[in-house]
Formats: structure tokens, C-alpha cells, sequence
């Protein structure tokens, strides 16, 4: 017998990244078991159609990959009239007959399997009735941390049982008890989603829907998060969570425009530099920052003296739609006059960077980053070390917890935010000084016994994978449930 699990994924590069290495792993691991990813398309480019052709020629068999259909334009058009953080609810329960219909017509095409169950974006909770009306279990794949996880459920139930938002500590200097951190968490550190009221109505949503599910998934290692993650595992009202990561891939998803001779120039650039002397600064694909704020980066660097690559991307154009960034045609309109030349011989610029690339190079000491998690699982994974610089969503969560709960980073802010899609609206300006002085921390012998804990953890995480680890005896137990369910329902039925 054959499960069968059906892969909802929010509709977000690196949701589906994350998604299908994942599959990748659970198809890998055990015969029995078949993947549907569902690629559900948004009305705004969010990158997914660039790289679904590449995870697919990469993905193992017993993976298959099902386009949903679009909505028609009248549909279309009366969601997108809708505010940002209710179009997104909306649009995926838009979505629940087109998937409802995919999940039918698969099963009917598969004699020799049982549906085993559906695992869910952490932003596609809206799926769970789906699972329901199949008889079937639902599962989430949670893609950020487990302290963030236990932070939405500590602020659902601020929300129920105390009647508090979360939202109205903004800028107070409250500390705050989470049962996922060991340390008090100032409200500053506070994650951008749900510092506001719709930001946080949607959180606290989905933490509710969470309790739902038969299990949560979360890229993680015990290892990593073993406080967040006992504290999870002692909380009776919290599904099982099964920690399953790291999940990287490892090969370049590239976008369209971009173009693998400039890899290859980075890399020849890269081989001539010494052992961990060059610091990397990259912000994700949706980081940029404003023309004032990218002076005083630059002006940083010359004042390190440290040798650097730079991944400079222009801020999207389009302030209410999400597109992916832009590489500048001429960095000399953003740069301090005479810039390029004065560090010709230190430093390089590019656009859109192969990030896991360049952090496998030896020659990368350091990490200046926004915290997203993937980006930091990676960071962790080449044992490379961050100087925490969060701009949205949950990423000041993740610097908080990455330079005072696992003193993996050092800071040059935890508290840093950015009006989402609007780089121009930061809500302060970064000094040079600042931005300097940790670089400087990252890189210099002060940060010695930080690099040594990023080393220890990163070659915990890689045994964490590997047969008899934490991550892979974790899904074993994944895999176990899913059969244990499909035998159960064919005893009682």
C-alpha cells in the first residue's frame, strides 16, 4: 500500500523551496510514500512560476507537481479589491473547490494508494476543512522556527484568555515572558507581523487553526531549539511536533534573468581571498534598503577595512503589489562618490546572490543578515556566523533569539523594522558607526567563542540528519503516524 499526501505550499519562493526539499525527504526515505505538490498561482508575481520547473526536473519519483487553476477575471478582480491582509485569507479559501477537485481526480488515478493526509503551509490553514471533509489528517509544515511558533500560540492566548493584543505593546518597553524563550523578550524585538491589527488578527488565526491538526512540522533541530521545543512538547493543547530540519537546498534556483556567468565571477573573486576574511551581506529576497541607508552601509565597510560581498538589490517600484527586487544597472547611482574605486581591491558588489553558494566558500567568515530562517539554517549549516540585522516579519523574533538565547550572532540591530514593501519608510537610519561596529565584532578575534558555538551547532545540525539523528528518528516518526492513520481508518471502516 501506498500513502498518498497532498502538499499545499503558500505561494512564496521560499515557502516552496522549503516545501519540496521536504517531499524530497519524505520520498526519499520511505517507498511508500507518494507527494502532490499543489501550486496554487497568486495574481501578482511572487517568483513561483520561475523556479517550479526546476524543483520538478530536480524532485525524485513519486513526486508529482499539480497546477491549480486560476480563478476567472471577475473573481479575480473582487479579491484584489480587498485589503492586503484579507485578500490573502480570502484568495486561499478561493481556492478550497479548484483543490478540493485536484485531490479527487488524483485519488481516482491512484488504484494502489490510500490518501494519507494533507500537509499544509503554515499559511494555508484554511485547507484544514478540506482534510476533514476527506476523512483524512491534516498536518502543518511550520517554515519558521519553533520559538516563533510557540510565540503566536503564547500571543493567541494573551488574545482568548486574557482579552490582550499583542499589537498594543508596539514601541513599550514591556518584557514579556514566552514560554519558547528562556530569556524575557522585550516588546521592541517584537516580530513586524503582528505589530499591527490586522497583522497580528491573521497570526493569531492561524495559531487557533494550528491547534487543529493532527501534527506540526517544523524546520528545525532539537539540537538547535531544544528549550522551544520541550516547551511545545509540555504544552497538552499543542499537536505533536515533529522537528525535521534543517530543509536546504542545496542546488541554485535560479531566476529567469539571472545569469550563472556572474556566479562564476563571484566564485573565481572569492577563490583569491583568504580563509574567513570576507563578510557577506545579503538581505532576501524581499531586503533593500533606501538610498541614504545603502550610503552608510557602504561608508561601514570603508571604515572596517574588511574585506566584503555585497548583495545590493533595488527596492521594488511598485509599493502596493509584491514583486522580486531588481539588480542595479549602475551601482554608482546609490554608491558614495568614488566608492567602487577606493574598494576595488577589498570588496565586491553583485545583485541577486547564490546565497548557499557563497556561504559554502571558505573564504566567508561572516554574515550580515536580515534573519529570515531559511537564511539562517543555511548560515548555521556552513557554520558561518550572523551580525543580526531583521527587517520584517517575524526577523527580529529570530535575531532576539540568535544573539541572546543561543549566542549564535552579535548584533548590529534586533529591533530594526521595515514598513513592509516600503524601504523608504524604515523606521530609523542605520549609522555607519553602528553597522561598523558589528562588523567589526563579527569578524575580529572578540567573536571567537561566538564563531565556536556557530561550528559546534553546525556540526550537531548535520548529524541531526543523518540515520540514527534527531531530525531523521523524527521523521520516522512522521512517516509512522501517516500509516498508522491510513491503518486505522481501514480497520474501522
Amino acid at each position: 500500500m501506498r500513502a498518498e499526501l497532498i502538499f499545499v505550499p503558500a505561494p512564496g519562493v521560499g515557502h516552496l523551496v522549503s516545501a519540496v526539499e521536504l517531499a524530497k525527504l519524505l520520498a526519499r526515505q520511505d517507498h511508500r510514500i507518494s507527494i502532490n505538490i499543489l501550486i496554487i498561482k497568486m495574481p501578482f508575481d511572487y517568483g513561483v512560476a520561475d523556479i517550479t520547473q526546476t524543483l520538478q526536473n530536480d524532485a525524485p519519483e513519486r513526486i508529482n507537481f499539480v497546477e491549480i487553476p486560476s480563478l476567472d477575471d471577475t473573481a479575480m478582480a473582487k479579491l484584489m479589491a480587498l485589503p492586503r491582509m484579507s485578500f490573502h485569507d480570502a484568495f486561499l479559501s478561493s481556492q478550497r473547490a479548484q483543490v478540493m477537485d485536484v485531490v479527487r481526480q488524483i485519488m481516482n488515478r491512484s488504484e494502489d494508494s490510500r490518501l494519507g493526509g494533507f500537509v499544509l503551509d503554515m499559511f494555508c490553514t484554511q485547507m484544514i476543512d478540506l482534510a476533514n471533509e476527506f476523512d483524512v489528517p491534516a498536518y502543518v509544515f511550520f517554515t519558521s522556527s519553533a520559538s516563533f511558533l510557540g510565540f503566536i500560540f503564547y500571543a493567541q492566548h494573551l488574545k482568548d484568555k486574557k482579552d490582550q493584543e499583542i499589537f498594543e505593546l508596539k514601541d513599550s518597553d514591556v518584557e514579556l515572558s514566552v514560554p519558547c524563550f528562556s530569556n524575557l523578550v522585550p516588546a521592541k524585538v517584537l516580530p513586524s507581523v503582528m505589530l499591527t491589527e490586522s497583522g497580528s488578527a491573521m497570526m493569531i488565526s492561524i495559531a487557533r487553526r494550528l491547534r487543529q491538526v493532527r501534527g506540526i512540522l517544523v524546520n528545525t533541530v532539537l539540537e538547535l531549539e531544544s528549550y522551544a521545543i520541550r516547551s511545545l512538547e509540555e504544552d497538552e493543547s499543542v499537536p505533536r511536533v515533529y522537528h525535521l530540519g534543517p530543509l536546504i537546498n542545496f542546488k541554485k534556483v535560479e531566476q529567469t534573468s539571472h545569469c550563472e556567468d556572474s556566479d562564476e565571477a563571484v566564485m573565481r573573486w572569492l577563490d583569491k581571498q583568504p580563509c574567513s576574511s570576507v563578510v557577506f551581506l545579503c538581505f532576501g529576497s524581499m531586503g533593500s534598503f533606501d538610498t541614504k541607508q545603502v550610503k552608510e552601509i557602504a561608508r561601514a565597510l570603508e571604515l572596517s577595512g574588511q574585506r566584503f560581498l555585497w548583495s545590493l538589490r533595488r527596492p521594488s517600484q511598485e509599493k502596493e503589489k509584491t514583486e522580486l527586487l531588481k539588480d542595479y544597472e549602475d551601482y554608482d547611482e546609490v554608491l558614495p562618490e568614488g566608492f567602487l574605486e577606493r574598494t576595488s581591491g577589498i570588496g565586491k558588489i553583485i545583485g541577486w546572490a547564490p546565497q548557499m553558494t557563497i556561504l559554502s566558500h571558505p573564504a566567508v567568515g561572516g554574515f550580515v543578515s536580515h534573519c529570515g530562517w531559511n537564511s539562517t539554517l543555511e548560515s548555521i549549516w556552513c557554520g558561518v556566523p550572523i551580525a543580526t540585522w531583521p527587517i520584517f516579519a517575524e526577523q527580529q523574533t529570530n535575531a532576539f533569539q540568535l544573539v541572546k538565547e543561543l549566542g549564535l550572532a552579535v548584533k548590529i540591530k534586533l529591533d530594526y523594522r521595515q514598513e513592509y514593501l516600503a524601504p523608504d519608510k524604515s523606521s530609523e537610519l542605520v549609522t555607519a558607526e553602528e553597522i561598523e561596529s558589528g562588523i567589526r565584532c563579527l569578524m575580529n578575534k572578540e567573536g571567537d567563542q561566538m564563531r565556536n558555538k556557530v561550528v559546534t551547532m553546525k556540526d550537531l545540525c548535520r548529524k541531526a540528519v543523518v540515520e540514527g539523528g534527531s531530525s531523521r528518528i523524527s521523521l520516522t516518526q512522521f512517516i509512522d503516524d501517516v500509516i498508522d492513520s491510513i491503518n486505522q481508518r481501514s480497520t474501522s471502516t
